[in-house]
């Protein structure tokens, strides 16, 4: 009924419209002396209450407002006092650097006895342009003596009438949110995962299992695209046409909602402190809306970005302690920090030609790559932030492309260098036969970071660092001669970096490390069918080698114990599943599900334990493992015991069944008499007697163990 109502006042404020358009018709037809017939006089009684916002909407939106002018104008303290024959420069300088933030319409600077009093009028076209202004250029450092102070206008007003008395704001009430890190608190330290089947439309959390897995919560159109975990697993993050949702908590109730039109992509900061939006709708000029920056816990808008450029994403990387965030900009890099989300020292990066750059995953340290510039060599450069220092500077020729890999711990740094060879000069052309591969690896704990290399010629496929070691693998050569190779560097002093061991003649296009190291799968996704190897990479063996046909992804659980295989209906219409195995390749489980979309493991938190504890644990093993061995045991025995006591119910149940057909038949016996002419046909005393009993056996389940 809401819906009618509404459409029946959209017609009568129609129909009112057209009537004031028919009555300007005749009006304009009585001035150019054209006669109608039609009387377009309003009825009698009639009341004209469509408003002028109704129909002047867009224009009044335009209307200039009363503060404009005065909202639109900043004053600039501590600027250079000159001289007349000076003020001209002056004025050039201040345009270039205010200009940047929009159009300048007036600038007044004040003069007394022929000389500049050391502030400044600006008046921009818009109050956004001159806020921006205030934001970006407040403490800008013009020279050694001059620094800029710069305010609004109006902020001169509002500072001016603060009352003498401060009065305590109003307290908000408290809206509990449950325990984030319930999950953490399973007796049987069991993760969780999600899982989005049916195309989409149904998203389930589960707990893991090495039996079934254990439903937690489970939701229909909870989402309209995708989920993601936030990176300590605190929140899930659900898409929807007008924004993002955040969950959490024992029941997954919703935390807060980030109203953004069109959000198609979304990214944490590793503090989980701030999310980051982005929507590629058409973009407010003096309102930036395409990325935007929220805060998590109180929902507000932190500050919003233009986006000339959504190739790559995230299009904002963060530093690991969530202090900083920085994109590539022409010639330059952009540095912005937190909570003030104003430009570091008010000033970008230089950073001529830039083409990539990555923050440390465990220090303020920022890696760029610039490639070659005529006869310039290529450089990959470490950045010490905030203090803009450099720790290391690597020049590399004859430079085809670079991509940089960080170890997890942040121990070491991986640049991938791509390389010509063999150059011919002909002329003034230089002419290139071929190309191959190395790998600078950078040690960055150790003095003056010295730079490793290792080459190859075959082309590299895949690369990855083991996450907790110094250790790293990576998939090379050609379509029918794919080998991966393990390489260890050695800590100083010997400093060398040794080949492990080459595993030639393999299908595969991806390697994945367990969060904890040692173990990694060697996988051919897609195009190569869903190949897969499990390896311990302390002596490179093969643990298993086995199949997942076609699977699209491989995803390792935080723990190392367990790792899933997927076939996603987003990548393969057929055959959508999800698989679980230990770490050792065996296989636990095998869940076909209807239009299978995604599994994602839910994260955990930075461990609390320290390296002595953790070394400890290590040293007493056998002790806790004994411990754990019997709690499978356990575990095993009691899922016997359950199967056990199904099957006893079974047979009771038809025993039962049994008794009461022996007992139906025998008091039918007369009415069987009397429908065979008293005739006993039944010999129901020798049947009884000669029944024999016969016991069938059927296969339940095989269990194979490979001894190696």
């Amino acid at each position: 009924m809401e819906d009618d109502w509404d459409s029946a006042e959209w017609e009568q404020g129609g129909s009112k419209k057209s009537h004031r358009r028919a009555n300007r018709e005749a009006e304009n037809a009585y001035e150019n002396g054209v006669e109608s017939d039609d009387d377009f006089s309003d009825p009698e009684g009639f009341v004209d209450d469509v408003t002028d916002e109704e129909l002047l909407g867009d224009l009044l939106r335009q209307k200039p407002k009363e503060t404009d002018g005065i909202d639109a104008v900043i004053v600039v303290d501590n600027v250079p006092k000159v001289g007349q024959e000076r003020v001209d420069k002056l004025r050039n300088v201040i345009r270039k650097i205010f200009s940047k933030f929009g159009k300048i319409v007036t600038e007044y600077f004040p003069e007394e006895d022929k000389q500049t009093k050391g502030y400044i009028f600006l008046e921009y076209s818009s109050p956004a342009n001159a806020q921006e202004a205030v934001k970006m250029t407040d403490g800008y450092k013009l020279d050694k003596q001059h620094t800029f102070s710069v305010n609004l206008f109006s902020d001169f007003d509002k500072y001016a009438n603060v009352p003498d008395e401060w009065e305590p704001p109003t307290a908000q009430p408290f809206k509990d949110h449950g325990n984030l890190k319930s999950w953490l608190l399973n007796e049987d330290c069991q993760d969780q995962y999600s899982v989005i089947y049916d195309g989409g439309e149904r998203t389930s959390i589960y707990y893991n299992s090495s039996n079934e897995p254990i439903p937690v919560e489970e939701r229909a159109r909870w989402t309209e695209t995708y989920v993601k975990w936030s990176p300590q697993g605190n929140y899930l993050a659900t898409f929807h046409s007008k924004g993002i949702a955040l969950w959490g908590g024992d029941k997954f109730k919703q935390i807060m909602r980030f109203s953004h039109n069109g959000v198609q992509l979304i990214d944490f900061s590793p503090c989980e402190r701030y999310l980051v939006t982005f929507s590629p709708l058409p973009d407010n000029r003096e309102d930036p809306q395409a990325i935007i920056i929220w805060d998590i816990r109180t929902g507000q808008k932190k500050r919003g970005f233009h986006c000339e450029n959504a190739s790559v994403w995230p299009i904002f990387k963060w530093s690991p302690d969530g202090c900083y965030f920085a994109r590539t900009g022409e010639d330059c890099i952009s540095i912005y920090e937190t909570p003030s989300f104003g430009m570091l020292d008010k000033r970008s990066l230089k950073v001529q030609g830039i083409k990539d750059f990555t923050w440390s995953p465990s220090d303020n340290m920022i890696a760029h790559y610039v490639p070659e510039d005529n006869n310039v060599p290529a450089r990959v450069t470490l950045l010490e932030i905030p203090s803009r220092r450099e720790l290391c500077v690597k020049n590399l020729f004859n430079v085809a492309d670079c991509k940089m890999h960080w170890q997890k711990n942040g121990d070491y740094l991986c640049v991938k260098v791509d390389r010509y060879s063999k150059m011919k000069k002909e002329k003034d052309n230089v002419k290139y036969s071929g190309m191959y591969h190395n790998f600078e690896l950078f040690r960055i704990r150790e003095k003056q970071i010295p730079v490793d290399k290792v080459e190859t010629k075959d082309p590299v496929i895949a690369f990855a660092w083991e996450p907790v070691g110094s250790r790293f693998a990576f998939i090379h050569g050609e379509s029918t001669r794919i080998s991966v190779s393990f390489y260890n560097i050695k800590p100083a002093p010997a400093g060398k970096v040794e080949l492990i061991k080459t595993l030639e003649k393999r299908q595969a296009n991806h390697l994945f490390w367990s969060p904890t190291g040692q173990f990694v799968v060697v996988a051919g996704l897609r195009s190569m069918s869903g190949v897969l190897e499990f390896i311990d990479a302390n002596d490179c063996t093969v643990m298993n080698q086995t199949e997942h046909f076609m699977a699209t992804d491989v995803e390792w659980d935080p723990t190392g114990r367990y790792v899933a295989t997927a076939v996603s209906w987003w990548g393969h219409k057929v055959d959508n599943a999800y698989w679980m195995w230990t770490f050792q390749g065996r296989i636990l489980q095998k869940k076909p599900i209807e239009r299978f979309c995604q599994l994602l493991w839910r994260p955990r938190p930075p461990t609390l334990l320290t390296n002595e504890m953790i070394k400890d644990i290590k040293r007493n093993m056998k002790k806790y493992a004994a411990k754990f061995e019997l709690k499978d045991r356990m575990f095993q025995s009691k899922a016997s015991k359950e199967i056990v006591e199904k099957r006893q119910a079974l047979v009771e149940e038809f025993r039962a069944y049994k008794e009461g057909a022996l007992e139906d038949y025998y008091n039918e016996k007369d009415i069987r008499l009397e429908m065979r002419d008293g005739i006993d046909t039944d010999e129901l005393e020798s049947h009884v007697e000669n029944f024999e009993e016969e016991t069938i056996e059927f296969l339940v389940k095989v269990e194979e163990t490979v001894l190696e």
